[in-house]
């Protein structure tokens, strides 16, 4: 598929006007898709009806990369099986995780043990992001909330009026930025949580239910909004420097136009890399906003990238390689087809991706094999992107498990495996 038109609109002023801080817009009318959001295989089936796109079910395999677990510790109580952004963050060392029922814990990140832990009595839904000695979380009831990463006081919190269901960012220069359900962003004052600005865009009548998280670039942080439209602001105080339509809604009822941006944007070097829900995966300059090339491909759980190529999970809970400059796709891994798949997560050769049952798989990055697989939990499954650090994978479970792994070349086979998986991926000349 040709790289198609570009489109957008850039320029200093244009766009929608920041909100002052202190006036606040009526909340917005919207219908929000009750899904949990892995492709069509997630819709709940009532009663004797059949799921059309069961799980794709697992078979043996012969493992090539071992993940060993180093340790394992359920701190918090995890997601309760809600679709929130509920992140392992790393910071000097030390891991940090929340729940859904307002506990916050700091783990020693070489051997799991607990550092503290606190119970904030919030329904967080978003978070961690840490910077300066602090750390920020958000809450289904719309609270911000900063603690101290040494023992967890709270040091400040602000009502912001809608769900937080990303992770609210520091920009490195005191400030945060929040990303809320109603497609809203706001400015906060890092150190005391007053609010400096907010800006309010309108949402479809129908949107999936979830938001991507801010990214820092140059000169600005950048957004996906519902609708399919990544912004670019100023931190400073939220003026809009170029907004761009990465995906227009298409289709004739509003299901099939829904073409909301969820998947956080990744950014290598000045080019930005998203993704839309019914849409397109695109890379856009990171300074004007122009769309490089568009590819079709329906994404919302997430992406990663580096100097390899892009990673996507789809809609369908496909696994897909693609070229950096064009976007043309290198492979595609079938195999775990309605598993209701994490946004990718990169460690050396290896895409690593959890699912619904509470496994990690390994991929080939060269080709999308699937090379390991590992079971963190058999209570729960994966929701948030693994986390890499320090040469390590942190997975964090609903169930509120989590695990410190490191992988490796597989021990030898006692017998034949039992660890089950499927597939080896298409490699011919796809695009996504």
């Amino acid at each position: 598929m040709p790289s198609q038109l570009r489109s957008g609109f850039g320029g200093r002023g244009s766009g929608r006007a920041p909100v002052p801080a202190g006036r606040h817009r009526p909340p917005l009318l919207a219908l929000f898709l009750a899904l949990s959001l892995a492709g069509c295989g997630s819709i709940p089936w009532f009663g004797k009806e059949k799921d059309p796109t069961p799980p794709t079910k697992l078979t043996d395999l012969v493992l090539e990369v071992g993940a060993s677990t180093r340790w394992s510790a359920r701190p918090t109580r995890g997601t309760e099986e809600r679709r929130l952004y509920l992140v392992p963050a790393f910071h000097a060392g030390r891991l940090y995780v929340a729940d859904a029922r307002g506990r916050v814990a700091a783990l020693d990140a070489d051997d799991g043990r607990l550092v503290w832990q606190r119970e904030m009595g919030l329904a967080f839904s978003g978070g961690p992001d840490i910077e300066d000695g602090r750390l920020v979380l958000g809450s289904s009831l719309g609270d911000l909330v900063a603690l101290s990463i040494a023992d967890g006081t709270e040091q400040w919190r602000v009502r912001l009026g809608s769900e937080v269901l990303s992770v609210p960012r520091f920009t490195g220069d005191g400030k945060v930025v929040v990303h809320t359900l109603d497609d809203s962003l706001h400015g906060i004052e890092a150190a005391t949580g007053k609010e400096l600005w907010r800006i309010a865009y309108p949402a479809p009548v129908l949107t999936l239910r979830g938001s991507s998280t801010p990214i820092m670039v140059p000169d600005g942080v950048v957004v996906g909004l519902s609708g399919g439209k990544l912004v670019k602001l100023d931190p400073e105080d939220g003026t809009p420097l170029w907004e761009t339509i990465v995906t227009r809604p298409r289709g004739r009822s509003e299901i099939a136009r829904i073409a909301d941006i969820d998947a956080d944007p990744i950014l290598i070097g000045t080019t930005l890399f998203v993704g839309s829900y019914n849409g397109d995966l695109a890379a856009v300059d990171a300074v004007t906003g122009e769309v490089l090339w568009r590819r079709e491909l329906s994404a919302h759980a997430g992406l990663a990238a580096d100097g390899a190529g892009i990673f996507v999970t789809d809609s369908d809970d496909q696994v897909w390689g693609a070229e950096l400059v064009t976007g043309a796709g290198l492979w595609k891994q079938e195999g775990l087809r309605y598993r209701q798949l994490t946004a990718p997560a990169l460690i050396g050769s290896l895409v690593a991706v959890g699912d619904l049952e509470g496994y990690l798989h390994l991929l080939d990055k060269s080709d999308g094999r699937l090379v390991g697989r590992t079971r963190i939990t058999k209570k729960a499954g994966i929701q948030a992107r693994p986390l890499v650090a320090g040469g390590r994978l942190y997975v964090y479970a609903e169930d509120g498990t989590l695990s410190a792994l490191t992988v490796g070349p597989a021990p030898p086979p006692r017998g034949r495996s039992k660890t089950p998986t499927l597939g080896r991926p298409e490699t011919a000349d796809q695009t996504p």
